[in-house]
């Protein structure tokens, strides 16, 4: 099988020459925030939080609570919580498989893990069941994690689940660690909301969210024979007649616009940093606006 690190490491050191290669690593390395002497900002204490972390004078000063955090001189480990069902056979926004956008986010953030000598990780599934592969320390290790999520979504016959993936991270996983969801465009749920209250005072979460195909096109696809779009979880064929309507093509974006909103308030409450990736060839870029956007959070 041909390497699906290789392509990823192209993409990686295209975009840094036209960038810089410091401009990512170090966005990455502002990412997380840690216990060490060097403070960094306040926020407000939630439940789960250390005592050891509450600043007494800024609580009496304030009238409220409010913990110290200081920024991360140790190692991390990174966490990849990929959504492996059959939502991630669908294609993505650029017509390519949204599978190889999930490979590519997890191999260029992991690639930058390692390059800070950082660990990862990946808990993958769906409906059927959530499974954690090892600790990884080297590339070798994250090729194997890329494989790992190629071969799940090749073979998923489950629907996603996003909530059992954060589910199994809040059950199973105590060490603080940077936590990525790659997922789809779903709506996100009440059950979602509260195990991301849970997972944010544990760990750091950031959210890529792969944005799907358009399943009416605003013009009718030429050519005949043009490939039906078809639903991956229920195989419904969208009919073609229903191609190149434009009243609901907008309706469709009226619709997807509004989940969109839901989803970016949800997050922006929480103070989880989110990007949307729609295609291959901008993936790079955004992904580096993420870190670059985490790394200025401030709580307040």
């Amino acid at each position: 099988m041909a390497s699906l690190l290789t392509p990823v490491k192209g993409k990686l050191f295209i975009d840094s020459t036209r960038k810089s290669t410091h401009a990512l690593d170090g966005a990455y390395a502002s990412l997380l925030r840690g216990h060490s002497l060097d403070f960094d900002d306040l926020r407000a204490y939630e439940y789960g939080d250390q005592i050891r972390d509450i600043d007494w004078k800024a609580t009496a000063r304030l009238g409220s609570p409010v913990v110290r955090r200081s920024l991360a001189t140790r190692m991390h480990t990174v966490l990849f919580a990929v959504d492996t069902g059959l939502a991630m056979t669908a294609l993505a926004h650029d017509e390519k498989p949204k599978k190889d956008l999930a490979i590519l986010s997890v191999g260029v953030l992991g690639l930058l893990a390692l390059r800070h000598g950082d660990d990862f990780c990946l808990v993958s599934g769906d409906s059927a069941g959530v499974r954690r592969r090892e600790i990884g320390r080297s590339e070798a290790a994250l090729e194997h994690t890329l494989r790992t999520i190629d071969r799940a979504v090749d073979a998923a016959s489950a629907p996603s689940d996003r909530d059992a993936l954060l589910s199994y991270i809040a059950r199973t996983i105590a060490r603080r660690m940077i936590v990525i969801v790659i997922t789809d465009d779903a709506p996100v749920t009440d059950e979602t909301e509260r195990l991301l209250r849970r997972l944010r005072v544990q760990h750091d979460v950031l959210w890529i969210t792969l944005r799907d195909a358009e399943p009416v096109l605003e013009s009718r696809p030429s050519g005949a024979g043009a490939k039906a779009r078809r639903d991956v979880a229920t195989r419904w064929a969208v009919p073609e007649f229903l191609q190149g309507d434009p009243e609901l093509a907008a309706e469709l974006h009226a619709a997807d616009a509004a989940d969109v909103a839901h989803t970016e308030a949800l997050l922006r409450r929480l103070e989880i940093t989110h990007v949307p990736l729609a295609e291959q060839d901008e993936a790079v870029g955004a992904l580096l606006r993420m870190l670059d956007a985490r790394s200025h959070v401030r709580h307040g």
